[in-house]
């Protein structure tokens, strides 16, 4: 049998009988019984938004798993400036937050201030009669306060009773407790004095709701100057008075123009998706630093900058297996003027480089590791140093003129060696073998243009990390040799972090390169992979990397970067949902949205876009083309 809700009950009344009274009444209460039924089986968006459970302790609330806690704010300091709230709101953790604003008429007030007058009058007449010393904190405050009544008078000021709470979230007690603390400090350090919410969690919930609703009632009174203090609608500027143009700040519209020479360190850090427009970044500012006179030099992997390169007359150099092109790893940093270094220093330094070079290309490998076994370390230390040798460089020499060491010198020290036929052997691949014509040369590239952009396309996988290694060394010992502003831009830095040695080899050169004027950009497209590393992680935070980068990211990698950089879940999906270009920009201790922006010129000098470039290339075709006709006719009509 099956009932039916909607349908009333059949009434026993004879055919011409109208209802009475009473049947009217069960029959509005049928009605309001069903509808009552009706609205049970309908779904709200309160239903949607409420959590599973809610516990309420005297402390704190428990919402389906995650704790609250509101706090509030019962005094302020005698003074407060515009935007002191500004710590708390941009803290990286997720919080509510309500102000409630109660005007209080004007009459009542100055009484009151009238009244405070003539106290203070009578105190500071008093203390004179005495022949007490004056209290300048007595004439400070009748100051302050006789100025509030002229403002109150004038209605260029008014009187309100200010309520500020703070609901904070956590994943446990424990995490509660701590964020509870590190916010009351926040507060404390503004000479705020807070209190938590005490038997009253319910309210103090309610109460941060986009509700509108105050339940707590806990208010201080405030003139209008130090209410607007207090307001949250402020954003992050990244503009000063020297720099570079990097984008526009999507909330404000302005300009982000800074000089990355100016923070703490000159590193930064690059993490987007393939086709977020991270190379045309990268370009973008490499151009516009050109013009302030820094050096640029790029590795490149995926020959991205070569148009660049040509268009701004850069030296483009392959280094690959057959190329001319040579970089030897046994470099060392020659001496300048001005510049002390200690050979024994060096070369202790170069050995320890070399021997983290040749542990990713002779090493053993294991679970995706390489290492050697403490018989070929000890081995390899002392061949590295008989090599040096040989060519005269030992602690003291002179550096200026010695011939640098090879592989194949090495080659020579270790089949000398007893015990080193297993190292020698995996080493002729590199002297002798496939792999002879990468790094058995001595170098013959220099640092000699404004922007100069190293390719290693055409390289095998399994080079790669070697050849990024010893070009970085290559570059390191320029740096060291001469102190000039540059910037190192390594394009897919995750080939770094496949092996512990290249990765720490990294690590140390954003760690040091401050000292030497030397700014390092990371890119990489596996934020992932390049996260998941110790090192990786050190060299994309604040403490290494001042400036860091994130545009459209993956559903993938979402996670690990909101991890890495305490992004909040609004951040989280604008990253996810951004266009090309656009993302969020960290300088510092701030952070905003930014859309990176070019001219049309700049456009057509550092875009990747494939189908740009074929028309580029049909341009220059048909220009040439062009010219070609009107020589032709010109030595027509000059015949």
């Amino acid at each position: 049998m099956i009932f039916n809700p909607f349908k009333l009950k059949e009434k026993k009344t004879k055919k011409e009988e109208k209802p009475s009274e009473e049947g009217k009444k069960e029959i509005e209460k049928e009605l309001i019984e069903l509808e009552i039924a009706l609205q049970k089986g309908l779904v709200s968006i309160r239903d949607l938004i409420a959590p599973v459970s809610m516990k309420i302790t005297p402390h704190y609330l428990v919402l389906g798993n995650t704790y609250a806690r509101t706090i509030f704010v019962v005094a302020y300091p005698a003074e407060v400036s515009v935007g002191w709230f500004t710590p708390i709101i941009n803290y990286p953790a997720p919080l509510d937050i309500s102000m409630f604003f109660y005007f209080i008429p004007t009459a009542p007030v100055l009484k009151q201030l009238q009244r405070r007058v003539g106290t203070l009058m009578a105190e500071i007449e008093e203390d004179k009669e005495k022949g007490l010393p004056r209290d300048p904190m007595k004439e400070i405050a009748l100051k302050n306060i006789e100025k509030l009544r002229d403002d109150l008078t004038q209605g260029t000021e008014h009187y309100f009773q200010f309520s500020l709470y703070v609901t904070l979230y956590a994943e446990s007690e424990k995490k509660l407790d701590e964020l509870t603390e590190k916010i009351e400090g926040i507060f404390g350090s503004l000479a705020t004095y807070t209190k938590r919410a005490f038997y009253q969690t319910e309210q103090g919930f309610n109460s941060t709701l986009p509700l509108a609703f105050d339940e707590l009632m806990i208010g201080t009174n405030m003139p209008t100057s130090a209410c607007a203090s207090s307001f949250p609608f402020v954003s992050a500027d990244l503009t000063s008075d020297r720099g570079i143009l990097y984008g526009i700040n999507r909330h404000n519209n302005s300009l982000i123009l800074f000089d990355r020479f100016s923070l703490e360190n000159y590193n930064s850090t690059v993490f987007a998706t393939s086709g977020a427009g991270k190379s045309y970044l990268v370009k973008l500012e490499v151009l516009r630093s050109m013009m302030f006179g820094t050096d640029i030099i790029i590795i490149d992997p995926e020959r991205e900058y070569k148009h660049l390169s040509d268009a701004v007359g850069g030296s483009y150099i392959d280094i690959s297996l057959v190329s001319e092109s040579k970089i030897n790893p046994f470099d060392l940093p020659r001496p300048k003027k001005g510049i002390e270094m200690k050979t024994a220093d060096i070369i202790r330094s170069a050995v320890a480089t070399l021997k983290g070079l040749l542990k990713i290309m002779i090493g053993r490998e294991e679970k995706g590791q390489k290492f050697f076994t403490p018989e070929e370390d000890s081995l390899l230390d002392r061949a590295l140093l008989e090599t040096y040798a040989k060519k005269d460089i030992v602690p003291g020499a002179d550096l200026t003129y010695v011939e640098m060491p090879t592989l194949s010198d090495l080659q020579e020290i270790l089949e000398g060696m007893k015990g080193a036929e297993s190292l020698l052997e995996r080493l002729k691949k590199y002297t002798e073998g496939t792999f002879a014509g990468l790094l058995n040369h001595p170098t013959n590239v220099e640092l000699d243009n404004q922007l100069v952009v190293f390719s290693i396309r055409d390289l095998e996988d399994e080079l790669r990390p070697i050849a990024i290694y010893t070009i970085i060394n290559y570059v390191w010992n320029i740096v060291r040799s001469e102190l000039k502003k540059r910037i190192l831009i390594i394009d897919e830095a995750w080939w770094m972090m496949q092996y512990r040695e290249s990765a720490s080899f990294l690590r140390g050169l954003v760690r040091r390169a401050r000292k030497y004027y030397l700014g390092v950009t990371t890119i990489t497209q596996d934020v992932v992979d390049f996260l998941a590393s110790e090192d990786g992680r050190d060299i994309a935070t604040v403490t290494n990397s001042a400036l860091t980068f994130l545009l459209k990211q993956t559903p993938a990698a979402i996670e690990t970067v909101a991890k890495a950089f305490n992004l909040t879940e609004g951040e989280q999906y604008y990253l996810l949902n951004c266009s090309v270009g656009e993302g969020l920009i960290f300088a510092g201790q701030k952070h905003v949205a930014i859309q990176v922006v070019a001219s049309y010129t700049e456009d057509q000098l550092i875009t990747s876009d494939p189908r740009q470039l074929l028309e580029i290339e049909k341009a220059k075709e048909e220009y040439a083309q062009f010219l070609e006709e009107e020589m032709k006719e010109e030595e027509m009509k000059e015949e």
